[in-house]
C-alpha cells in the first residue's frame, strides 16, 4: 500500500505524467475510452479492495491475539485477586483471632490492668479493673486516669517519670489490717504513640499469709522465752514457799514475845508475794501455750470474769493498793450471744485492761474515803460486742493515746515517750488481727479514762 500511494504521488508530481495523465484514456481521435476507464477503475477498486481485505485481515489476527492475551491476562488477573482475597481474609482472620487471644489474655489476667498514653488518657482497661472500678471500659476510654480511678494511689509525677526516663517503677501501697497491693509502672515504645501500662496486683492473701507465719515464729519464740521463764521463776519461788512454812511453823513455836505477831505478819506478806509471783508464772506457762488454741465460741462475760479472778491474784503490792480491794463495777447485758474467739487470747487482752487500769489507780491521788473503783461493760450493738474498762486513776494525755498502742520499738524512744512496761500493743495485735475487731482509749480528767473493744458477731 506503501509502495502504491508513493507511485501515485510520484505521478502527480512528475511533469510528464501530469501532462499526459489522462492519455491513456483516450482513443487515437481524441475521443474518451470509457471502457477502458470502467476496467481500470474496477482493477484498482479490486486492487484496493485487497489490499483493505489484507490489512482487515492482519488487523482481525491481531485482535485476536491481543483478545486472546487479554482473556490470558483477564484469568491470571482474577486468580491474582482471588488469591490476594483469600490472603487478606486469612490474614484478617489471623489478626482477629490474635486480637481476641491477646484481649482474652489481658482480660483473663488476675491483676487490674490500665494502659494510658502520653496524654494520661486510659487507653486500655481489663476485666479485672471493671471489677474493681465499677466502671466499664467503654465508659473510661479516652478519660483522663485520675477521673477513670480517683483511688489509685499514683501521683502524675510518678507516671511521668516512667514516661521520661523509660525506667520501670514499682510501688508498695498497704493499709494495714485491710489490704496491700503492688503497682507496676512499665513504659510502651511505639512509632507513633508512647504509653504506659500500669499493673495493680492484689497482694492482700500473700502478705496475710506471710504476716502469719512470721508471727507463729515469734510466738513459738515468745511462748518458748516465757515457759522458760517461768520454770526458772518457779525454782526460787518453791524455795521461798518452803522456807516461810518453816520459818512460820518455827515463829509459831518459839517465845518470841511481842515481836510474834509482827513476824508473823511479815513472813504472811513473804508468804503473798511469793503466791502471786507463783500467779505470774503460771500465766507465762498460759501465755506460752496460747497460739496453739483454736477459735471456738465462748461467752466473752465469762472470760472477763476469769480475768478478773487472775488480776485478784497477779496484781498485789504489800505497800500499796491490792487489786482485790479495788470495787469492780460489773455491768453486763442480759442475753448475750456467744462469739467466735480464741478464749485465751481474750483473757491475756481482758487481764492487761484491767493491769492498766490497777497501776493508773495506784498512781492517782484517791481519797481515803473513796474506794478505788473499776467499770467493767459487756454489751451487745447492732452486729457487734462492746466490751468497755473504765477507771478514774492517772489520765493519759494526748501522747499517751497515740503510743499505748504502738510496740515500743516502733516509736521514738524518748524519755517523754509511753513506758514500755505500760503498753498495750500485744492486745491491741490480738483484737485487730487475731479477731478483726476494734480497740480504742480515750482518757479525760472529768471522765476518766475508757478502753473500748468491738468484736464481731459473724
Amino acid at each position: 500500500m506503501k509502495h502504491l500511494l508513493t507511485l501515485i504521488v510520484l505521478a502527480v508530481v512528475s511533469t510528464r505524467a501530469h501532462a499526459d495523465i489522462f492519455a491513456v484514456f483516450r482513443e487515437q481521435d481524441g475521443s474518451t475510452n470509457w471502457q477502458y476507464i470502467a476496467n481500470t477503475s474496477a482493477s484498482l477498486l479490486i486492487i484496493t479492495l485487497l489490499v483493505v481485505l489484507v490489512f482487515l485481515v492482519r488487523a482481525n489476527r491481531r485482535a485476536m491475539r491481543s483478545n486472546r492475551a487479554l482473556t490470558e491476562i483477564k484469568a491470571t488477573l482474577e486468580d491474582r485477586v482471588a488469591e490476594r482475597t483469600a490472603n487478606l481474609r486469612e490474614t484478617a482472620d489471623q489478626l482477629r483471632k490474635r486480637e481476641a487471644y491477646i484481649g482474652s489474655i489481658v482480660n483473663s489476667m488476675p491483676v487490674m490492668l490500665v494502659g494510658i498514653n502520653q496524654s494520661m488518657q486510659v487507653t486500655q482497661w481489663n476485666k479485672v479493673a471493671e471489677e474493681t472500678t465499677g466502671r466499664p471500659f467503654t465508659d473510661v476510654v479516652g478519660m483522663n486516669l485520675w477521673a477513670a480511678h480517683p483511688a489509685i494511689t499514683l501521683t502524675e509525677e510518678q507516671v511521668r517519670s516512667v514516661l521520661d526516663s523509660g525506667e520501670t517503677l514499682k510501688v508498695k501501697h498497704t493499709q494495714r489490717g485491710q489490704y496491700s497491693f503492688d503497682i507496676t509502672l512499665y513504659r510502651l515504645e511505639h512509632d507513633d504513640d508512647t504509653g504506659i501500662v500500669i499493673l495493680i496486683s492484689d497482694i492482700t492473701k500473700q502478705v496475710n499469709a506471710e504476716n502469719k507465719v512470721a508471727e507463729r515464729d515469734k510466738l513459738s519464740a515468745l511462748g518458748e522465752l516465757a515457759s522458760a521463764m517461768a520454770y526458772d521463776i518457779s525454782l526460787p519461788i518453791n524455795t521461798i514457799f518452803k522456807r516461810v512454812s518453816a520459818a512460820r511453823q518455827q515463829i509459831e513455836t518459839a517465845d518470841l514475845g511481842p515481836a510474834t505477831p509482827y513476824l508473823l505478819q511479815e513472813v504472811e506478806t513473804v508468804r503473798q508475794s511469793a503466791q502471786q509471783a507463783n500467779a505470774i508464772a503460771r500465766n507465762l506457762l498460759e501465755l506460752a501455750g496460747s497460739h496453739h488454741n483454736t477459735r471456738q465460741m465462748a461467752d466473752a462475760a465469762a472470760i472477763m470474769d476469769r480475768s478478773i479472778e487472775l488480776a485478784s491474784d497477779l496484781f498485789t503490792n504489800s505497800d500499796g493498793l491490792a487489786f482485790r480491794d479495788i470495787d469492780i463495777r460489773r455491768n453486763y447485758s442480759a442475753a448475750l450471744p456467744q462469739i467466735s474467739c480464741i478464749p485465751s487470747e481474750l483473757e491475756q487482752v481482758f487481764t492487761r485492761l484491767l493491769r492498766s487500769a490497777f497501776y493508773a489507780l495506784q498512781g492517782s491521788a484517791v481519797a481515803p474515803d473513796n474506794k478505788p473503783r473499776i467499770s467493767v461493760e459487756v454489751g451487745e450493738f447492732m452486729d457487734s460486742l462492746w466490751i468497755k474498762v473504765g477507771h478514774r486513776g492517772k489520765c493519759l494525755n494526748a501522747e499517751e493515746q497515740l503510743d499505748i498502742f504502738e510496740p515500743f520499738f516502733a516509736i521514738s524512744t524518748s524519755q517523754t515517750s509511753f513506758p514500755v512496761e505500760h503498753r498495750l500493743s500485744y492486745p491491741y495485735f490480738i483484737i485487730t488481727e487475731h479477731h478483726r475487731g476494734h480497740m480504742s482509749v480515750t482518757s479525760d480528767e472529768q471522765l476518766g479514762t475508757s478502753f473500748n473493744i468491738q468484736l464481731p458477731l459473724d
